[in-house]
Parts: structure tokens; C-alpha cells; sequence
């Protein structure tokens, strides 16, 4: 039977385990939606908690270094400091306002935090004091004697059932949030997830007592964490193709998701399984920076550490009445690309789009509700604060993990990730300036030129009588040496 045909209309989570790493694709309604990459050498921290030190405070920043056991000192800001933490002092919990870093902590001091961003590419971790455990139906607050209900559940009588049921279990030891999946659920289930998170909670603070950097609690492999973050949605199939990794998740969800036992099925399948509905080669497409839109437009998506753009073209479409009907169908149908492109590449931060312009002011307001109502269906937060005086839209998506690319690509060795190469006669210029400027400072009877492969065609070949000019201006011989291991800009002149 043919399963893509089959499943094509549900939600359901593929899992691809190796020895290596874990892949975890969202694919809803054939469509690939997510892909989560965890690898065995380098898992997120993101929801690791850790006993760290001090290492540096700087009042300047209002943020102090904390040394937590990895190769980058972590970031805790002041902001982070929350009131219920052994930081603050307990005449300032009534009305905690940010003070001055230096009278939160100092230099040297123990402290417990938890990793709430993963390092992202020249920044450390960015920590927080303010501890947290989740599970199914719960969320574990140690040091709060607080009970709070997701915003999600909106009838106020079921609001008020859960918090009734909770409040007995805070004590001295912390609060809790009940979760959106917590709906309709029993007492029974959330007092067990009480009690569970109690038992993390007490083995983290037997840990604490170590001395120095250690790690107190590092949250669930990606399999298990991908269905216990998935909370509230509806999941049709959960395909696993690993069976110790299936075994896991049908012990994990007996234990604290037992209604969807039944949704994991062990995928045995000839083809791999990323290989139903394309997943294997939507996630190389969305590597590229160009994406095909299907009435021929498309969009331009560049990343770097300080934003995202998304550039919109209208490409080959032409439109079928006039122009600025044209722009606006084309910007329509970018509007829902984009939302699935921020989720399928994991894009965070600051994000700004270049929409066509558009004259019609009811075209702008009905493209930025296109764009808000593709945006509600991602389980991350964002913002969007509509156009700005230059007809650009900004927004921001919360950002915990590194983005797909990031991931899965490094910086290329060829442009040192500009995305630019000198061109072969930028460099041989450069070559014959390097080469006046050694003959004019020191003696040599001839000079030997290193050079890549292509570097070195050129100037034997078409440009070689740039070369005998050269030649002849200094008056003196100049070799060439073809290294193949050499990149198109790199090169070296040696004094015979």
C-alpha cells in the first residue's frame, strides 16, 4: 500500500535516528512543515540546568559571564535574574525591579542556572536563573509559591478547576504553570506530574552540591522532547524508523501521553523513511537561497548574525489583469512561503521583509493579515509590526536553537561565508602589484608564482600577454606553478 498516498491528508512526526544523529520532520498534509537535527556530539542546551561560577561581572552591559563547564563562558543578563533565586536578596521579592548587576552577584559565586538560547555562532549561551521542569501537563517553578494557567485555556471555570487542583501541591519547594494540554485532564493525571517533577527536582538539588561547573539536569534526547514539546497538536502518526528509539517513545508515552500509545508505529519501510513525501529533498532546497514560488515569482532569503532578510520577486509571473494586481497576488502567495520557510529553517531574531511595493493601501493591510494568519500556525512566538516608512515589514521570531543552516552547513572555506569570490582578474592584478612591489624592494633574478588552477589557466592561456608585459616591465622572468589545492584567491610569490 502506498503510505504517502494513504497518510497525505494528516499531521504526523517522521523520525530518523542513526548511531550519529536524530531527525525529527513536522509533515502536515503531505507538506513539510519542521525539521528538528539533533547530533550525538553536539545536543542542544537549551533546558540544561547547571551549578556555574561567576567568572566576570560587567556593570557597563548589566550582564555578568558565567562559567558552566563549556568552551564559551555563558551570558546571564541582569534582566534574568528573578526574584526567587538565591540572588536577590528577600527584602527586594515584594517588588523585584533590575538593579545594578553588581548587587545581583560577583565575581567567583556559585550560582544555578538554565540555558534558555543554545550558542549561537560567536555568542555564549544566554542563561537565566529563573529554573524551570517541565512535563506533560505541568511546569515546575522551584522557589515560587505560585500557580499559573497557560493563556491558551480560555473558559475561566476550567481555569479555576486546574488551579483548584494544583494549589495543594506548591510548598516550600516551588510552584508550577499548568500547561495548554492540562484541558479537561483529571486530578489524578496532573497530581503524578506533580510528583514526577518533584523527583527531578530533588535529584537537581542532591547534584548541586558537587563543587565546581557541573551539569544538574539535561532535558530529553530530541525523539522524546519533540512529543512532549508537541503538546496540542494533532498528531495522526508518529513514524519512528529506529526500534530502540520506538521502544523509548512507546515507554515515554505509556508513562505521560498514554492517548497517543497508539499514534507510534515502528516505520520498517524499504525506502528511508525521509524519504516519504520528499522530506530528503525539501530539506536541501531549504539550504538555497532562492525558493520557487508557483506562479513563478520567488524569494531571496539571506541570513547573517544580526538579522534574516526575505527579498520578494515576482520572476517569471506576468499576471493575467495589470501590474499592481500582478505585485499583489505575487506578495499573497510569498506571505504563506515565508511563514513555512521561518519554520522549516528555524529562522529567529530580527526578520525583515522586502514585499513588493504596493501603491494600494487595502493590499498592504490584506497582505499583512495573509501574513499573520500563516504565522498563527507556528508553535514559536512572533511579532509583526507591520510596514515601515520604506515599505519594508519587520518582525521578530523567538530564537532558542540555531537555525537549519546553521546546523547542517559551515562557514566555505573559499569566501569565508561573504558569499563572494574575487574574480580571477581581481587576483592576478593583485599578483602583478605584489609582484612590482618585491621587485622594487628587494633584488631577485626571477620570480615563481603559486597559483590555483584557475588563476594559473588564465595567465598561461588568454591573459599571458599581460603576463609578457609584466615581464617585460620589470625585466625579469616570472615562472608559474599550477596548485591544485589552492583556492581561486589565494596565491604566493617566491623570490628566485
Amino acid at each position: 500500500m502506498n503510505i504517502k498516498a494513504q497518510r497525505k491528508k494528516g499531521t504526523e512526526l517522521l523520525i530518523n535516528v542513526t548511531p550519529t544523529e536524530a531527525r525529527v520532520a513536522l509533515v502536515e498534509h503531505g507538506v513539510l512543515q519542521e525539521v528538528h537535527i539533533e547530533r550525538r556530539m553536539k545536543r542542544g542546551l537549551v533546558g540544561n540546568i547547571y551549578k556555574g561560577k561567576i567568572s566576570r561581572v560587567l556593570p557597563g552591559m548589566q550582564a555578568a559571564f558565567v562559567d558552566i563547564g563549556l568552551d564559551k563562558a555563558a551570558f546571564l543578563h541582569a534582566s534574568d535574574i528573578v526574584p526567587h533565586t538565591e540572588c536577590v536578596a528577600d527584602v527586594e521579592k515584594g517588588n523585584f525591579v533590575v538593579r545594578d548587576i553588581a548587587e545581583l552577584v560577583r565575581q567567583g559565586q556559585d550560582i544555578m542556572v538554565q540555558v534558555v538560547k543554545d550558542p549561537l555562532g560567536t555568542k555564549g549561551a544566554r542563561l537565566t536563573t529563573d529554573i524551570t521542569l517541565p512535563s506533560r501537563y505541568l511546569v515546575f517553578m522551584p522557589g515560587s509559591s505560585h500557580v499559573g494557567v497557560s493563556q491558551r485555556i480560555e473558559l475561566e471555570e476550567e481555569r479555576q478547576r486546574l488551579k483548584n487542583i494544583t494549589l495543594p501541591y506548591v510548598d516550600d519547594d516551588g510552584g508550577f504553570i499548568i500547561r495548554t494540554a492540562a484541558e479537561n485532564i483529571g486530578e489524578d493525571e496532573l497530581a503524578q506530574d506533580a510528583a514526577f517533577l518533584r523527583r527531578v527536582w530533588a535529584k537537581v538539588s542532591e547534584r548541586r552540591k558537587r563543587k565546581g561547573a557541573t551539569l544538574l539536569y539535561q532535558d530529553l534526547a530530541l525523539p522524546v522532547r519533540i512529543i512532549r514539546d508537541f503538546v496540542g497538536t494533532e498528531l495522526d502518526h508518529i513514524q519512528v524508523d529506529s526500534r530502540r528509539t520506538y521502544a523509548e517513545l512507546q515507554q515515554f508515552a505509556q508513562e505521560f501521553m498514554p492517548e497517543i500509545a497508539d499514534k507510534i508505529e515502528h516505520y520498517a519501510g524499504p525506502a528511508p523513511i525521509f524519504e516519504l513525501y520528499d522530506v530528503e529533498n525539501e530539506v536541501q532546497r531549504a539550504l538555497g537561497r532562492k525558493v520557487e514560488l508557483k506562479s513563478g515569482g520567488y524569494l531571496i532569503i539571506d541570513q547573517t548574525e544580526a538579522m534574516t532578510t526575505v527579498d520578494i520577486n515576482t520572476g517569471a509571473f506576468v499576471g493575467h489583469r495589470n501590474l499592481e494586481e500582478t505585485i499583489f497576488n505575487t506578495n499573497l502567495e510569498a506571505t504563506q512561503a515565508i511563514a513555512r520557510q521561518l519554520r522549516l529553517r528555524n529562522l529567529g531574531g530580527i526578520i525583515i521583509i522586502d514585499f513588493i511595493d504596493m501603491l494600494n493601501k487595502e493590499h498592504q493591510a490584506r497582505v499583512l493579515e495573509s501574513l499573520n494568519a500563516a504565522l498563527a500556525l507556528d508553535r514559536v512566538k512572533t511579532s509583526v509590526s507591520g510596514f515601515s516608512g520604506l515599505g519594508l515589514v519587520e518582525m521578530t521570531r523567538k530564537r532558542t536553537r540555531e537555525s537549519l543552516e546553521h546546523v547542517v552547513c559551515g562557514e566555505c572555506p573559499s569566501c569565508q561565508g561573504t558569499g563572494t569570490m574575487k574574480t580571477i582578474e581581481t587576483v592576478s592584478y593583485e599578483i602583478f602589484r605584489e609582484i612590482i612591489r618585491l621587485n622594487r624592494a628587494y633584488k631577485a633574478d626571477e620570480f615563481l608564482l603559486y597559483c590555483s588552477p584557475a588563476v594559473y589557466m588564465s595567465l598561461s592561456g588568454e591573459e599571458s600577454h599581460l603576463l609578457a608585459e609584466l615581464e617585460v616591465y620589470i625585466g625579469k622572468r616570472i615562472r608559474l606553478q599550477n596548485e591544485p589545492l589552492y583556492i581561486q584567491s589565494k596565491y604566493d610569490v617566491v623570490m628566485m
